[in-house]
């Protein structure tokens, strides 16, 4: 497997649709803070040998108190978008890192095998500069304009829903970021942004329940998950 991957946990959402009055990532589920959930999976795969972890600024403090996963942590101030946020924490990336793996602390059910998997698919595919977890669309897709459909997408069979962690080969994450910069391009997650490069993405199997906590009713169910795991 691969070794002494970095993982970047993205921590610097502002959560405002949860209607809280503190960042998303430091919000609870079961008593634990979704930033630690997401540092403790990072931190328990085997290949990660560090973590990167992206804050909203002034909260760098706190979360150098809560975040103590057992391998060496770096807190950094994240931007305004996840994108930002992204470029912040590579700068703070050793450059001898072969293999980033960056994952959202919103999605606090990521086990530390997904991380094993992701890494793993670079390994095993050699022409992927990155790879990320899907799940299948169960529904029909329907594009929407102005109020109105305006096409409905195809085949179910090759349609999926991305998650993370998403696992790079560290030189086209930095590569890609570097010319989004450049071209003033900004995108929902680092594998769109390496596919606009021109770079490959593998594709793995995702997990229903590593869902991403963005709105109140997320976090009710997280807390009904997390209750049920409690109980085996």
């Amino acid at each position: 497997m691969t070794a002494g991957a970095v993982a970047i946990v993205l921590a610097a959402g502002s959560g405002d649709r949860l209607g809280r009055g503190e960042p998303k990532a430091f919000l609870e589920v079961a008593g634990t803070p979704m930033v630690v959930r997401a540092t403790e999976a990072a931190a328990a795969c085997p290949a990660v040998g560090s973590l990167v972890v992206a804050v909203p600024r002034g909260h760098e403090r706190s979360a150098r108190t809560i975040v103590a996963p057992g391998k060496p942590v770096v807190v950094v101030s994240g931007g305004r978008s996840r994108h930002a946020s992204v470029r912040a924490a590579l700068a703070a990336v050793p450059d001898s890192a072969s293999f980033i793996v960056c994952h959202d602390a919103a999605r606090p059910f990521a086990s530390p095998q997904q991380f094993v998997l992701v890494l793993g698919a670079l390994e095993v595919t050699p022409d992927a500069a990155g790879a990320v977890p899907v799940v299948p669309v169960s529904d029909t897709v329907k594009r929407v304009r102005g109020g109105f459909v305006v096409r409905t997408e195809g085949s179910r069979e090759e349609l999926t829903l991305a998650q993370t962690p998403q696992a790079f080969r560290a030189s086209a994450l930095r590569d890609a970021h570097a010319r989004a910069a450049q071209a003033g391009r900004e995108f929902s997650d680092d594998a769109a942004a390496l596919e606009w490069a021109g770079y490959r993405v593998a594709a793995v199997a995702g997990d229903p329940e590593n869902f991403k906590i963005t709105t109140p009713q997320d976090l009710a169910l997280a807390e009904l998950v997390a209750a049920e795991r409690a109980r085996g």
